[in-house]
This record gives C-alpha cells, structure tokens and sequence, in this order.
C-alpha cells in the first residue's frame, strides 16, 4: 500500500486554475428556532439538532435555521448558488423571505440558484421538516414511507447535517461528469452535463496517479446539455486496496483564452463482478473481509468530526485486516468515498430503507438510489448496492408484488450502473434473496453454548443452502453466486472512561438502550451494575471485567472467521460491526474509535492467508489425546511450492514441521494431523498452540494460534453418592467414578437441571444440591413448576 496519492491530491486541489468557482462556506452558527417556540438558538451546521440540544435527542418536527453573510465584491455579475450536501428531510429554502425552492430527501445533495446581479449582505432561511410516524400530520411524507435507514434504531436524524457552501461561477458551466474507464484497454468515456447551454470548447486532461499528464481531449459544445468525450490511457494502473491508483480528470469550459468554468474528480481503474460462484476484482478472485459500518460518530451522530477522522478511522480499520466496509442502510458524506478512494478500502453501500411499502415509497426508494449514483458513481471504492436489507420495508415471504417489486429493482439499477454488484435483499431468516448478483445472508450465534447450531448453518449455507432464495416459485437464483455470510458477530464491552466527553460526563447516548435486552444494553451505570453484582469476586476488578468481555468477543470472532474459512465455497464475510453504536456494543473499536484489546492478535485470522487449526473440543484430561486437525485457507494468493507449517506447544518441547502443498487462490488444503498427549499437570492450565506458515525460504506468510484446557484428573471419592433424574447426568457422574444412589432421598448430592416444589422442601431440609442452571434448552427458569403464592401481609 502506498499513500502518495494522497499528497497529489491536495496538491491538486490546491492549485488555482482558470475558471475556478469561487467558494464561500457557511457552515458554523446559525441562528436556530423550532417552530412554534418564541426562543432563539444558535445551532452548529453542520450537524443534525438532535447532537445539539438536549430537550431535542428525540425531537422531530420543524425547525427553522437562519443566517446573514455578505457577499465579496469580485462576485458581482457571476451566477450565485446556495449548495446543500444534505438536509433531513424536507427542506424549504428562502432569501430575504423570497422562496428560492424546496428539496425533499435527507440524504442527498441539492442547490438552488439566487441569482446573477445579488450584492451585499442577505440572509438566507432554511425551514425543516422530519415527519414523524403520524400520518396526520404528516400525509405527503409520513416517516415509515421515507428513506431513514438505522434513525428507527438510535433515534431520529433532522437539520442541516452535511455542508453549505455559497458557489460563484458562470451561468454556462458543467454539473457532473460521470466517469466510465475500462481497465482491459485504458478507454475513458466520460459523460458530461452541462448548464446554461454553453457555446464553447471542453476540455479534457487526465492526471496519472504521480501527477503527469495521461491523456487529453477536446470536444466543441453546440448548446446542449449534455455531451461525451472519449480518451484512452497507455498501461493503465489499477485501483485495488492494496495499491489505490487514482487518477484526475480535469475539465475546462470556454473560448479560446476565456475559461467559462473548470471541474475535476478522481477515478480508478477498476472492475468487480460475480462469476462461477467468485468475486472477481479487477479480474482476480477476491476474498471478501468486510465489516459493518452503521457510520455514526460519537458527537455529530451522522457529521463526521473532520477528514482527519475519517482517515484515522479507516487506517484502523486496514490495521484489523478489513479490505471492505458495508455501509449500513445509509448514505455517508461524501468525504468518506474520498477516504475510502485514497486510501484504499472498497465499499458496499446500501439503500437507507423504509418501514412501510406504498408506491410513494418505491418510488423514493428509486430517486434515493439514483441520487446516490449521480453523486457517488466515480468512486472505485464502491463495488456493491443493497436495494433492501433483511426485508425491512417489505413482505417477500408474503406478498408476491413485492417480490416482483424487489425483482425489477434488481434490473432497473443493474442497467443504471453494470460497473458494480447489485444485491436484491441481503437476508436473514425467514427471508431471502429474489434476483441477486451474490448469495448473502445473516446470521448469529454465540459461543460457547450456541457453536452447534453455527457450525449446522455455516455448513448448509456452504454447501448451497436452499433457504438462501425465495421457495414460491419466483426465484432468480443462477446457483452460480458468491456466497457471501453477510452479517455475523458478538458483543464485547468498551471501557467507559474512554467514552467520556472532555469535561468528564457522560456522552448523551449513554442513556440511550434502555429497551434493549431487557436493560442489558443499556450503557448508562455499567460500573455501578457491576458493584451491586459483587462480579469483583470473579474478575477481580471492573477494568478486567471489560477486557475478558473483548476478549471473549475475540474468542467468538476467530472461531466464526475459522470455520467460514474452512469452506472454499465461501467468498468471504461481513462481521458487525466497526464500531459501537451508542448502546450496540459489537464494534472492533468503541464510539471513539478506541480498538479493542485484540486488534493485533485479529490481524492474524482476519487475512487473507489462514491457518485454521481445528479441535473436536477444547477441554482434556491430562495425558489424554488431543488431535489437532490444521488446514490451510487461501484467499487472493497462490500457494507456491515449498512451504511447511510449523507448530509447538508454548512453555512445552513438543513442536513439529507439516509439509503443505501448492495449493490455488480461494483453496482450503487439510493436512495432516497433529496428534500429542495433553501434558501432565499439577493445577489447571491453558495449553497454547502456536502455528507459523513458512515459505520455501523460511519466511512467515501466516501465523496462528489454538488454545485448549488442561486438567488434572480427578480423584473421586467414590463412596460420594450421587442421584439425578436425567439418565446422562447420571451416566456422566457414575462414568467419572461416583456411586449411584437409588433415589434422592438416598443420595449425598442430587445433581439437577430445575427445581421443583419437592426439591425445595429437601433443601430446606438440609439436602444438597447441585444445580446446572440453564443447561436445558427447553427449560427457561431454575423452577419447573409453577411456584405456591404467598400470602399478603397486612402493613
């Protein structure tokens, strides 16, 4: 990887060029008031109110946003535009009480033009609305029938949350150029719109990702709105994650040696698609480490803090070993395309959804999506798009015209954009895929006491689940899509003194979650909750509690990512998710983007070449057999002749050397197993594996490590009487070297699942017993039965 792209292109954009629109940004205080309300505010822009305004976290509504500039005297007599990246969601746009235009969508950009012969000073109004869910008062817009994405998770979204800027230019200049390249020949064809029906000359230039020039063109423009221009590039560069080549068209509109209005933005050579059950980037398969990103920030919610954050953020990001990020049912700012493009990371972006299906709302759907691909269609990052994710917004297993809906969507945007993978629904159970380009689905599970049922679910899904496609006869599935497990993860906690503002409170969102899990989630007194459950006797303090919990997310990740990693099938994963989400706490890094403790160690099982060592359980008995069964997971790189797998067992002698074979791209080779005695003991211990992959010349290409308990065996007393009703228990109990007792009564120690009213009585009476509490799927409290009621004490 390489960053010099990244001084090119500020670089770039620092230098005047002829034709150049001048800028005036208004971002920063406005004047804010809510309608209905007599008090003034002043309001940060951008961002949305509810990261303003305490009494506002959950406000919806209208509010109205005012501020007063002036404008330079060099503007006179050039065209002024009043340029929004995005307002949510109904934004109604005066100045000096004149009405200058009206823009619904909360998610994409705008502009209204003030006028050509404007001077002085003026002040412009901006009144907006986020409809609520009441129809009544909001029949046009209502917020189930709108785009919103995750607002119906972590709480609305409303107010100017993107830029606004004043633009200075000529009547005749271009509004977009949408850039197509073609890797295979180095072809550029560029489609460009223009405004104010120019008579001039347009021209081309293309800067290589080290700042020559590429290529240029020239094409007169006769009046219309829109023209297109061809180039091509000797030897073009390609763009991938690993080596993100940008280039830079740059456009020039004018006559003669009078530049009317310059434009530029960067491209890449790209090409992804979905072939023989693989993803294919720039014409290589690609294994796919991707990770959620619900794009929210711990003190503008949507507003990133700065460009700074974002880079931070992503560099963190390629530290895990992710090469995708799958942006959650919504539509970023646009600087983290720029980020993404620059630095290297591909993007899988999705349509913010809706709650309820009307023709209104399929058809904002449609605008949203084609909004998104007129900002966002240049970025080389952006490989993938989500129409709907997880059914939300429809009814696919019961209603056909969505399916139908849901199908020509998948055709109408696959004509729009071809250069990209189109995703129909990315499911979870009980939906399912209509017409798509991969085979996503989702999936969770916890382990320890769920790793039955996610190994059950991984293998179906690798071997062509048919629970993946819809069963009512409409399916489009080719058989042939890449299997892609799309949703997957666990929680671990974050360490809440590093989520404090800097003043020492609580962040606001901290009192957020209180509905979720039964009050679980919720972030707000952590510390105290671990105090009053005395959980010092087991952790030793409230500090390492937070780890352990990191930890045991780290143990869940690897295992999934293993056995994922296991199954050639397999094209890759999306685990959630980046980072934590107000009260979600699933995240590698928390709200600040602090990481978890085990970002270094991660970096190892999520990477593209895997040692996955495999174990059928992971406790033994001193001097017992434990078969270590290693495979060998390769992603994008071929296997070259020569290599060997090393292992040992840490603080032990016992090591060993695996030949491995030369193996092909998105391979999986078992090889032979290691068989070794668990060692003898006096006390408990972890046993650590250590695994290196070698090449032919003695260097690392991967490493890994396995982990399994030790214990001393038991010495019984077998004169110990021992009764349970469950006959496995009992088995189990007699098998260690126990006495089974005829009955309860005429046991030392009755070992059960649940109690009863009986068994109450015996322990009240002095029996012991010794409870499995929640070993029993089926049984959901420690009483089976139906406790007496108490009779009520007069005060």
């Amino acid at each position: 990887m390489t960053l010099v792209y990244k001084a090119f292109a500020l670089e770039t954009a620092a230098r005047p060029t002829a034709g150049q629109r001048a800028i005036l940004s208004l971002d920063g205080a406005w004047d804010f008031q809510v309608e209905g309300e007599d008090a003034l505010r002043v309001a940060r822009v951008p961002a949305p109110w509810q990261a303003l305004f305490d009494d506002m976290r959950h406000a919806t509504g209208t509010a109205l946003y005012r501020k007063r500039f002036t404008l330079p005297q060099d503007w006179a007599g050039r065209q002024i535009a009043v340029c929004f990246g995005a307002v949510n969601h109904l934004a109604e746009v005066s100045l000096d009480g004149r009405p200058v235009g009206t823009h619904e969508g909360g998610y994409l950009p705008f502009e209204f033009v003030l006028g050509t012969d404007l001077q002085g000073e003026h002040e412009l109004e901006v009144r907006v609305t986020l409809p609520s869910s009441e129809a009544d008062l909001y029949p046009d817009a209502p917020f189930p029938e709108v785009p919103h994405g995750k607002q119906s998770w972590y709480g609305p979204l409303g107010g100017i949350w993107q830029s606004v800027r004043l633009e200075a230019r000529s009547v005749q200049h271009v509004t977009r150029g949408a850039i197509t390249s073609d890797l295979a020949t180095g072809n550029v064809r560029v489609r460009v719109s223009l405004a104010g029906s120019p008579q001039a000359d347009l021209t081309a230039t293309v800067y290589a990702p080290n700042g020559t020039v590429a290529a240029q063109a020239k094409s007169a423009v006769a009046g219309q709105s829109e023209t297109e221009m061809a180039f091509r590039i000797d030897a073009p560069a390609a763009w991938s994650p690993d080596e993100p080549n940008l280039y830079r068209l740059h456009l020039q509109l004018g006559k003669r040696e009078d530049v009317l209005d310059s434009w530029s933005d960067s491209f890449g050579f790209r090409t992804i698609a979905a072939k023989d059950g693989r993803i294919l980037l720039n014409g290589k398969p690609l294994y796919l480490r991707g990770a959620l990103d619900q794009d929210y920030y711990p003190d503008g919610i949507c507003t990133p803090p700065s460009l700074e954050f974002l880079e931070d953020q992503l560099l963190k990001a390629k530290s895990f070993g992710l090469n995708c990020l799958r942006i959650h049912i919504k539509v970023p700012d646009p600087r983290y395309y720029e980020v993404a493009d620059r630095l290297g990371m591909l993007v899988w972006t999705e349509l913010p959804n809706f709650d309820h299906f009307t023709p209104a709302a399929g058809e904002r759907a449609k605008e949203t999506l084609k909004g998104i691909l007129e900002r966002d269609f240049n970025h080389p990052s952006i490989i993938a798009w989500t129409i709907i994710n997880e059914d939300w917004g429809t009814q696919l297993p019961e209603d056909e015209d969505h399916r139908r809906w849901l199908a020509d969507m998948y055709d109408w945007m696959k004509a729009l954009d071809p250069t990209r993978l189109v995703v129909d629904n990315s499911p979870c159970q009980p939906n399912f895929h209509v017409k798509s380009d991969v085979n996503d689905y989702h999936y969770y599970r916890c382990l320890p006491e769920r790793r039955a049922e996610w190994d059950a679910l991984t293998e179906e899904f690798a071997n062509a689940a048919p629970w993946t496609y819809s069963n009512h006869g409409d399916s489009q599935q080719t058989g042939k899509e890449p299997l892609l497990v799309s949703e997957f993860g666990v929680w671990g906690l974050p360490h809440p003194n590093k989520l404090m503002n800097e003043d020492g409170s609580e962040p606001w969102w901290m009192e957020t979650g209180q509905s979720w899990g039964d009050g679980a989630a919720y972030p707000h007194g952590l510390k105290e909750r671990f105090n009053v459950l005395r959980l010092d006797r087991v952790f030793g303090n409230f500090e390492k509690f937070v780890d352990a919990t990191q930890w045991h997310q780290f143990t869940n990740l690897k295992y999934e990512i293993e056995s994922m990693r296991s199954y050639s099938s397999i094209s890759g994963y999306v685990l959630t998710e980046l980072t934590d989400v107000h009260w979600e706490a699933n995240g590698l890094m928390d709200m600040r983007r602090n990481p978890r403790v085990f970002q270094e160690r991660f970096a190892e099982v999520n990477t593209d070449l895997v040692i996955v060592p495999k174990v059928e359980r992971w406790a033994y008995w001193c001097g017992e057999t434990i078969e270590i069964a290693p495979s060998i997971a390769a992603g994008m790189v071929v296997l070259p002749e020569g290599c060997t797998l090393e292992w040992s067992l840490e603080e032990h002698s016992d090591s060993g050397r695996l030949a491995v074979k030369a193996a092909e791209s998105m391979s999986v080779q078992v090889l032979d197993k290691i068989i070794i005695a668990a060692p003898e003991l006096s006390a408990p211990a972890q046993l650590v594996f250590a695994f290196t992959l070698l090449d032919a010349s003695g260097a690392e290409l991967a490493r890994n490590s396995l982990e399994v308990s030790a214990y001393p065996r038991l010495k019984v007393d077998a004169s110990l009487r021992v009764w349970s009703v469950h006959e496995e228990i009992l088995g189990h109990l007699t098998g260690l070297g126990y006495s089974a007792a005829s009955s309860a009564g005429e046991a030392d120690v009755v070992v059960v699942r649940s109690v009863d009213a009986e068994d109450v009585e015996a322990i009240r009476r002095g029996g012991r017993y010794l409870m499995f509490a929640g070993d029993d799927p089926d049984q959901k409290f420690i009483r089976r039965d139906e406790p007496p009621m108490q009779p009520l004490h007069a005060r």
